[in-house]
């Protein structure tokens, strides 16, 4: 299909001059508008103004300039007689290629300070009607919103007649690009309302695929990673990746978790994760020591693990994590020498995620199940110390109260049934993911071994029995922090005090499924 005429109206200017030579080359007369005009008059890529194609001037401060007939006529006719016989009666000619991507909205927004007048003037509305417009007639016009496509697009047309594969994939990119677009607004004004109604009657978000993954979380299995450009801050979605392999499907939702709790902390410290478990969590005077506490944990659980850290990387964090397999890191930075030395193996995938300055600015979790999604906010509550009450006789000593918050704090990043022993601010056992809580209490005391003697163990929920308490005596336990609320609590508390161990009651629990 010969492209007559060209109409190019683009905030992103990537590329957008050579496109538009190469299709003046063609022989298309390109129609522009405002600063897209100018940039391709300044490249001497000769232009047509759209108010010489509407007779009409730009008005409203720019707000109203293609929405008249003489343009959206020339995008929407179809090439028939009928059609081409009422464009010729009212002297409108057709556009036969629509370029056009729109007001950066979501880049606007996420500055810091953005005021809600400003938001609005970067709503496009022009542009969304053109591409849906151009997309709707995508048998006689094509419609290009993504850069990446010029070089594509311009091969097709010199080549003859672009492939219906082709204006097919260009129509539906453009619906996506508008579809997100709305979305992203949507999204933006109802979290302006969130004191109001925290969930809207619909749930609006925009992501953007960042890559297909080798597969899913099994080989049989296909995935991507989407990646949600509303969200600022250091987070695994905003990572970036400094060397090794691809990421995978797994390695992401790892990455999630093992950041997500070693950023609960403000002293240096190291967490290693292995299917979506901590296997080891360890804070300390700094992040070598810290790194070498979190291994000792599970040295055979750590083989292959994942590692985040909450301080830049020094070389000698590096050379410790250098000696075994480890599948990804992530942390704030890395010294020169220490990325070096990461870098040397060639498999290792090293992330940064820039300082933690607090949490990222996601405070939703979601998750997809057949035929819906589930939407809460995330659990982001931290324990105060006047808030926790102790219910035993024996007082905790301040270095155990201090123990007993740092072992919660892992606990909250455990799958349920979660109980863990900690002490030194050092995970000794976890029990995850088990149908009961004794049962998990077995496997972290076990873990735990004889280091458990003096140690505390953490629960996410209240005790339903006696059983995980007088457990925990056995092994040597000398406190227990859990949720409370059971309606056998003072049978749990009675325990306590016959073994002559401290427990204190948060009033909150961590669940995590």
């Amino acid at each position: 299909m010969p492209v007559k005429r060209a109409l190019i109206s683009v905030s992103d200017k990537k590329g957008v001059v050579e496109f538009a030579r190469g299709l003046a080359n063609l022989g298309a007369e390109i129609v522009s508008t405002g600063g897209t005009a100018k940039t391709l008059r300044e490249a001497g890529v000769p232009v047509t103004y759209i108010s010489d194609v509407t007779g009409f001037p730009e008005i409203l401060d720019g707000r109203v300039k293609t929405l008249h007939p003489g343009v959206h006529g020339g995008i929407l006719a179809r090439r028939d007689d009928d059609h081409l016989g009422q464009l010729e009666k009212h002297g409108i000619t057709p556009i036969d290629l629509v370029v056009v991507n729109l007001y950066p909205f979501r880049e606007t927004v996420a500055k810091p300070g953005v005021t809600l007048e400003e938001a609005i003037e970067n709503i496009d509305i022009g542009g969304p009607a053109m591409v849906r417009s151009a997309a709707k007639n995508y048998r006689h016009v094509l419609i290009v919103v993504n850069p990446e496509r010029y070089d594509e697009v311009l091969t097709a047309l010199r080549q003859g007649e672009p492939g219906n594969g082709l204006k097919m994939a260009l129509a539906l990119e453009a619906f996506a690009h508008t579809a997100s677009y709305d979305a992203a607004i949507a999204a933006y004004l109802e979290g302006l309302g969130a004191k109001d109604e925290l969930f809207p009657p619909a749930w609006n978000i925009s992501v953007k695929r960042a890559q297909v993954l080798r597969y899913g979380e099994n080989p049989h299995q296909l995935a991507a990673f989407y990646r949600d450009p509303a969200i600022s801050g250091p987070c695994a979605g905003n990572a970036v990746q400094l060397s090794g392999k691809e990421l995978s499907y797994n390695n992401i939702g790892d990455l999630d978790s093992a950041f997500e709790l070693v950023r609960e902390f403000t002293e240096p410290a190291a967490v290693i994760v292995k299917h979506n478990n901590p296997c080891g969590c360890a804070c300390s005077s700094g992040l070598h020591k810290a790194y070498l506490k979190a291994f000792e944990c599970d040295p055979v659980s750590a083989f292959g693990g994942i590692v985040a850290l909450n301080r830049v990387v020094d070389v000698a964090t590096a050379e410790e994590m250098a000696k075994i397999f480890l599948e990804v890191i992530i942390a704030p930075g890395y010294q020169d020498e220490a990325l070096d030395i990461l870098k040397r193996k060639s498999a290792l995938r090293v992330l940064e995620t820039g300082e933690i300055t607090g949490q990222a600015s996601d405070r939703f979790v979601t998750r997809k199940v057949n035929g819906g999604l589930l939407v809460q906010e995330a659990d982001r509550e931290v324990l105060r110390m006047p808030e926790l009450k102790v219910v035993t006789k024996r007082q905790p000593a301040k270095e155990e109260m201090d123990e007993l918050v740092f072992a919660m704090t892992v606990v909250k990043h455990v799958k349920s049934n979660a109980i863990v022993v900690t002490k030194g601010r050092q995970q000794l056992g976890v029990g995850a993911g088990q149908m009961n809580r004794v049962g998990s209490a077995r496997i972290a005391l076990e873990q735990a071994g004889e280091k458990a003697r003096g140690a505390v163990l953490g629960s996410d929920a209240f005790f339903p029995f006696r059983d995980t308490v007088d457990e925990a005596a056995k092994a040597g336990i000398t406190a227990i922090i859990q949720p409370g609320g059971s309606i056998r609590d003072e049978e749990s508390i009675e325990a306590a005090d016959e073994h002559g161990i401290s427990m204190v009651f948060t009033g909150m629990r961590h669940f995590k499924h």
